[in-house]
């Protein structure tokens, strides 16, 4: 017992005499020898006499049924004998130490392993292909609806996998056998219990020495959340996607409508800086032709006292005619440029356009020639508009004349009227207009020349044959009556215009063209005042003037005509030109109007460069004016 006390697993051997154990109690050595661990085997040194080993000595044999691991040494021995016996018995031992840590390490690395199969919840298996047996964890079972004490067959495996996923797990046991690489599938196994779930199973093919396969061995993982989750989003990738297409879309739309407004903007612009063009060209127009008014009044004027004063001839008349119309055609030219730039005197009244076009049915036909055929679509009861007679005539003129040149080889002019009516557009107030439209079978414009018509002194015509300014002329008319010229082209297939003009809203009758004014006979003589800043005007008008019989008293500025009221001197009426510096022809007549209330008074004025709201109307004469027209309006105001 003392030995046994002594024992433990860190001793190496036990040196033994056969004479200290014989006859001694070793069941408590047996005992402790058998309740040694599986990887430990005490090495015991047993010293006999000679012939003591069991070949010998039949009692060693007991010694070593009740020992195991017992080498003897015979007496008498060499200590070396002894030192190689003990050296190989602690060898021994040490190997014996060595296996059992490589068992804790093993049991531990077991352990750990099966932690982790429990903590992930995996469920290992193992197939052997020699017996075709199965062989399924603990966690295994659980996860495919079995108990812990049932087995789980290849068959009953097979019969729980969706037929739909049969075909991907033979594939890929068949791929793993083939090219040794991982099995590795996912799958959906219906449980006894009814519930289905998704199952990744994994392994790894292990094969003999030979290469032929010997087992498969692997974990299954339950992944029916994951497949949940994947499938949820799934749908909401799709409805991600859906969104984003119809977001895309309405991006898209936005992005069109983003490329109209600025399209849209880029034509209102160009259409701004146009009008600001136009704006320009008519304000330097207007003052040209302004002045130009000035100088043809001086010519005009000029050329009609010539006529009286020297002595008729063919030559004389010739000369004089010659002239008097080139004045004329300057008068005409000036009379575009005032209604391009909206300068133009207007005497706008109802005119029954159907009795205005009829009426210069002659003039139109001589304009357009023997190859142009005119047809006229006047039906019955349009109402009047509200224009100028004077500048309807010259705008119809104007739009004949470009359809004639437009039709070299002849073709068919068409004139129509009709009642038409437009909500509010960019050059048109909602209402009723009267439309008249002029089209023709002619050369027609492309997109460019037509975009470009109305602007001022652009032509098509070669040079000699336009001065650019009909179209230019006739769109400033429809602008000051309010209305709007519209062009329509074709190349090959001529041209439309459309001059709409709005409709008249009262009663009266329509205007018809005023005839030549002559001076009445029997005019009583009368003291004028006139007043003009320019010198050739008032030399020329007051000749004029004194030529009809009358005193004419002259001033160059409104002052000096007021100063002249001042004075008492008897005045019978006062003509004054509006555009004056210092003072205006209106402001003139409001402060001679104070002096003398009763005072008639005659504005001469070249465009209708008027207030929109004048204290009072006054009676115009538009320059460049004649002899005959001064008469009738001196007749018309004092009699």
């Amino acid at each position: 017992m003392a030995v046994v006390r002594c024992l433990d697993e860190d001793v190496a051997f036990l040196l033994m005499t056969e004479e200290a154990i014989h006859g001694a109690d070793l069941n408590p050595l047996s005992a402790w020898l058998a309740s040694q661990p599986p990887w430990s085997d005490l090495p015991f040194l047993l010293v006999t006499d000679r012939g003591g080993g069991p070949e010998r000595n039949p009692i060693a044999s007991r010694w070593l049924e009740t020992l195991g691991n017992v080498s003897f040494i015979e007496r008498p021995f060499h200590p070396t004998t002894l030192l190689s016996v003990s050296r190989a018995a602690v060898k021994g031992r040490r190997r014996q130490h060595e296996t059992r840590r490589l068992l804790a390490n093993l049991r531990e690395s077991d352990q750990r392993l099966r932690t982790a199969l429990h903590a992930g919840r995996l469920a290992a298996w193992e197939f052997d292909f020699a017996t075709s047996r199965l062989n399924v964890s603990v966690e295994g079972k659980m996860l495919l609806g079995r108990t812990e004490l049932q087995d789980v067959g290849l068959d009953d495996l097979m019969r729980g996998i969706a037929p739909d996923d049969r075909a991907s797990v033979a594939g890929a046991l068949s791929r793993s056998m083939s090219t040794g690489q991982d099995f590795a599938v996912d799958l959906r196994f219906g449980r006894p219990d009814g519930e289905s779930l998704w199952l990744d199973v994994r392994a790894r093919l292990v094969r003999v020495a030979g290469g032929s396969p010997q087992r498969f061995v692997g974990v299954a993982s339950d992944i029916t959340v994951r497949k949940g989750a994947e499938a949820s989003l799934q749908g909401l990738n799709e409805l991600l996607e859906r969104r984003v297409q119809e977001r895309t879309a309405q991006l898209r739309q936005a992005h069109d409508e983003l490329l109209a407004q600025i399209a849209e903007r880029e034509r209102t612009e160009a259409q701004l800086r146009q009008m600001q063009k136009l704006e320009s060209i008519g304000q330097l127009t207007g003052g040209v032709a302004h002045d130009f008014n000035n100088l043809l009044t001086a010519v005009i004027g000029n050329l009609e006292l010539l006529r009286k004063r020297v002595q008729s001839s063919p030559s004389s008349d010739r000369l004089i005619d010659g002239a008097m119309q080139g004045a004329q055609r300057g008068a005409a030219l000036t009379q575009r440029l005032l209604a391009f730039a909206r300068h133009q005197a207007l005497d706008a009244r109802p005119v029954d356009l159907a009795d205005l076009v009829r009426g210069m049915d002659d003039l139109l036909r001589r304009s357009l020639g023997p190859s142009v055929t005119m047809i006229q679509d006047l039906p019955a009861g349009i109402p009047p508009a509200h224009v100028d007679a004077n500048q309807v005539e010259l705008a119809l003129l104007n739009l004949a004349v470009n359809s004639r040149d437009a039709m070299p080889d002849g073709g068919t002019l068409t004139l129509a009227l009709d009642l038409a009516e437009t909500d509010v557009t960019r050059d048109l107030a909602a209402g009723r207009y009267v439309r008249l439209t002029v089209s023709d079978t002619g050369s027609g414009m492309d997109d460019e020349t037509l975009r470009r018509a109305i602007e001022p002194f652009f032509s098509t015509k070669e040079v000699g044959k336009g001065t650019g300014l009909g179209l230019s002329m006739i769109h400033g008319l429809a602008l000051q009556l309010k209305g709007a010229l519209r062009l329509f082209s074709t190349p090959g297939r001529g041209t439309r215009a459309e001059l709409w003009l709005p409709m008249a809203h009262d009663a009266m009758e329509a205007a018809a063209p005023e005839a030549t004014a002559r001076t009445p006979d029997g005019k009583r003589h009368a003291t004028l005042l006139f007043v003009d800043d320019d010198f050739l005007i008032s030399l020329s008008t007051t000749s004029l003037l004194e030529d009809l019989g009358h005193t004419v008293i002259t001033a160059s500025s409104g002052s000096q005509a007021l100063e002249v009221l001042r004075t008492g001197r008897p005045i019978d009426m006062m003509i004054t030109d509006y555009a004056m510096p210092g003072m205006t022809g209106l402001q003139l007549a409001e402060e001679a109007r104070a002096l003398r209330p009763g005072l008639p008074i005659l504005l001469a004025t070249g465009y209708a460069d008027l207030p929109t709201r004048a204290p009072f109307d006054l009676p115009r004469l538009h320059k460049p004016y004649q002899q005959a027209q001064l008469a009738e309006q001196i007749q018309g105001l004092i009699g």
